[in-house]
């Protein structure tokens, strides 16, 4: 991630500042959303509650959209947008035990912090997890640092490797979010819970 704003503007010291204040802001978003409620983020996986994909979704098109606009109009060069490197073997490993963090939990690292600034023990207990398992990690790192680096594919897009335009690549991510709200919707009325 670089800066939010071009150094020959404004300071690193104001761009930072201002890096926190979106953070704030983005918490305030999440809590005023309901998403430091683990039960509403375990509803995505047992079907009830899909608030959350409907959400994260949106934001992806959202951003997506904007970024293609932007590229368009020339006020944005995409080739400068930083894309993470892929390590295949480390992301599926990595995102397993996410995944399995988060359905145990009921949290992501984002929303775990959300709900901990505003007291709840269940996710100061997962942010204390958390960085237990980061300190595990940054230890026992030269055992595992060999399948950590292993299998990497470069700085991929997904349109570059479906050797499509990123324009055509936005369509069919619209559709298929059409799709997946769709079943969402579906999901929500057989699976519905009782309001608590």
């Amino acid at each position: 991630m670089g800066p939010l704003i071009v150094n020959e503007i404004i300071s690193p010291n104001t761009n930072l500042l201002m890096a926190f204040l979106i953070g704030i802001g983005f918490g305030w978003v999440l809590e005023s959303s309901g998403f430091s409620s683990s039960r509403k983020l375990a509803g995505l996986f047992y079907g009830y509650d899909t608030v959350v994909l409907k959400v994260f979704f949106t934001a992806g098109i959202t951003g997506m959209i904007g970024l293609l606009f932007m590229s368009l109009f020339g006020w944005i060069d995409l080739n400068m947008v930083y894309v993470n490197p892929t390590y295949l073997t480390s992301a599926i490993v990595g995102g397993l035990i996410m995944g399995l963090g988060f359905i145990m939990g009921g949290f992501c690292p984002g929303t775990s912090m959300c709900a901990a600034a505003i007291g709840k023990i269940d996710a100061i207990v997962f942010v204390g997890g958390l960085f237990i398992g980061v300190l595990i990690f940054a230890e026992a790192y030269p055992l595992v640092e060999n399948m950590y680096l292993s299998n990497f594919k470069g700085f991929p897009k997904i349109s570059e490797v479906l050797k499509i335009s990123d324009g055509l690549m936005a369509f069919i991510f619209i559709i298929m979010a059409i799709v997946v709200f769709w079943i969402a919707e579906r999901a929500e009325k057989k699976y519905a819970q009782p309001e608590y």
